[in-house]
């Protein structure tokens, strides 16, 4: 269903690895989901604390709805085991 993406189960469980990647990458999957996700974007773009390299990787990764349903999956299924 999510075709390439759960092929690369190193970078989901990277994430699930990492508490402050999980927090950013479950709020990304649920505002996607909402529909939210153009509110983040402006929000990120102002953020001065972040470096353009950063946004432009988080605003990569926020446009890809495949990735965030993947990510947003994995980490569902694996709760329990982390």
């Amino acid at each position: 269903m999510f075709g390439e993406w759960l092929d690369d189960l190193e970078s989901l469980e990277a994430i699930s690895q990492d508490a402050e990647a999980r927090q950013i990458f479950s709020r990304m999957a649920a505002m996607s989901q909402e529909g939210r996700l153009g509110t983040f974007l402006v929000e990120l773009a102002g953020t001065p604390e972040l470096d353009d390299f950063t946004k432009g990787t988080l605003s990569e990764i926020a446009r890809d709805e495949a990735f965030l349903l993947a990510v947003d999956d994995y980490l569902h299924r694996t709760q329990v085991l982390h």
